[in-house]
């Protein structure tokens, strides 16, 4: 990996172009977008029980209504995947944090059915419209620093969350109606984002697209190659088998993920039989656990590489988990969740970062390629592990989180950095 003072003499290029005052601009305005969609997605999540009792539904009624948001999110990666290459991120970004900014709040105004489920249906849309482009030019950004940094941005994503669920536990226990919080929250969002905005990558396509190395091993394009913009083959052409890959893990991730936010707590408090605190602080462990490796995930990147690191991330969480459940104690609980926590957190960022990057495809096209193969996850991985545990109990059935992270270690063997030659 070649250090700063030596990327300075090699590419004049990159000293001239790429300024620290201007990269640094660049990330703080990409960082906001990813805490904006937290801190939204957050404040919602905290005053979901309050719209839904302004309309009186049951679980099963919300359990079937909310599928309009992963429906219109399918609806607009296939959109933005076809058109991102013309248009560039940074023109869909834009549009996309603002109806984010717009959605939510009239989501929470609503007190019909149907209303209820259009509102979700847009809203799954318009994060779909903002995720898949500010991860795009994450990578654009993280290409101007020449080195691994997308788990910083993912951390601003679970920083975002975590505020905003605490704002709106506050806003809600004060008796604030969940319209009237999320306004002024969005408002306060509104005003970062327009203070940042101007400092967004312009990444729109010029030339197409070539793809080159700058130095062995770093898998970034040397200055003046660009790959976020037109370029590539399009359609299923651009479907490589390393992006299929990519896919994949980013799908067995999301599923671990996702199973940790809906049974954490269950198994804590249920399954453990230890009560309702003990259940929501092993769903903490696991919450403090990502955020914070988020924090500090790239440096390790940068010292062992992507693939190898998604190796012993993957193995991380699956030894961590299978420990805590073999034990099956209240404390083995908050390691196991802490371990799978922290051995999932970078995995998704470091996938779209090698995404972003492969070689003769345009960034936000790879990048959309990995959010589609992703989005299935919070459908079908909490009802897997409700399905398994009804056979043989929740202890048990979270076993399928340590085969899943299994499954990622053995697949990141195959993992080549941009530029690495085929074995």
């Amino acid at each position: 990996m070649l250090d700063q003072a030596t990327r300075f003499v090699r590419y004049p290029a990159y000293r001239r172009r790429t300024r620290p005052s201007t990269r640094t601009h660049s990330r703080v305005a990409v960082m906001t977008l990813f805490l904006l969609l937290g801190s939204v997605m957050g404040s919602w999540a905290g005053r979901i029980p309050s719209v839904r009792g302004q309309i009186g539904l049951t679980d099963p009624q919300w359990g079937l209504i909310i599928l309009a948001s992963p429906v219109g999110t399918v609806i607009t990666l296939m959109v933005v995947a076809r058109i991102i290459p013309r248009t560039g991120a940074r023109r869909l970004a834009l549009p996309g944090a603002i109806a984010v900014l717009a959605v939510v709040p009239v989501t929470a105004t609503t007190d019909k059915v149907w209303a209820l489920t259009l509102a979700l249906l847009a809203q799954g849309m318009s994060s779909a419209l903002l995720s898949t482009p500010m991860n795009t030019l994450a990578v654009e950004v993280e290409r101007r620093y020449r080195r691994p940094i997308m788990s910083s941005f993912h951390a601003c994503f679970s920083l975002g969350q975590l505020a905003g669920g605490l704002l709106g536990v506050l806003a809600a226990s004060a008796g604030i109606a969940p319209a009237l919080q999320l306004t002024v929250t969005n408002t306060m969002l509104a005003g970062a984002l327009a203070a940042t905005v101007r400092w967004l990558p312009d990444d729109r396509p010029a030339a197409p697209a070539r793809h080159r190395v700058g130095a062995r091993g770093t898998g970034f394009p040397t200055e003046g190659a660009t790959n976020s913009g037109s370029g590539g083959g399009t359609g299923l052409r651009s479907l490589t088998p390393q992006l299929v890959l990519l896919a994949g893990m980013a799908l067995l991730t999301s599923i671990n993920e996702g199973a940790a936010v809906q049974w954490s707590a269950q198994y804590g408090a249920v399954t453990l039989a230890a009560g309702a605190g003990v259940g929501a602080l092993t769903f903490s462990c696991f919450s403090v656990a990502m955020t914070t490796s988020r924090l500090f995930g790239d440096r390790i990147v940068n010292q062992l590489g992507r693939a190898r690191f998604l190796r012993y991330s993957a193995l991380l969480s699956a030894g961590g988990m299978a420990a805590g459940l073999l034990v099956g104690t209240t404390a083995s609980a908050f390691v196991a969740f802490a371990m799978l926590g922290a051995g999932s957190a970078c995995i998704v960022p470091t996938v779209m970062g090698l995404a972003g990057n492969q070689p003769g495809i345009p960034a936000g096209r790879g990048v959309a390629a990995v959010s589609f193969g992703q989005w299935p996850a919070y459908l079908i991985g909490p009802p897997i592990i409700g399905a398994v545990a009804g056979l043989v109990g929740l202890r048990s059935a979270l076993g399928v989180l340590v085969i899943a992270a299994l499954a990622i270690a053995a697949l990141a063997g195959r993992i080549r950095e941009p530029g690495q030659a085929a074995s």
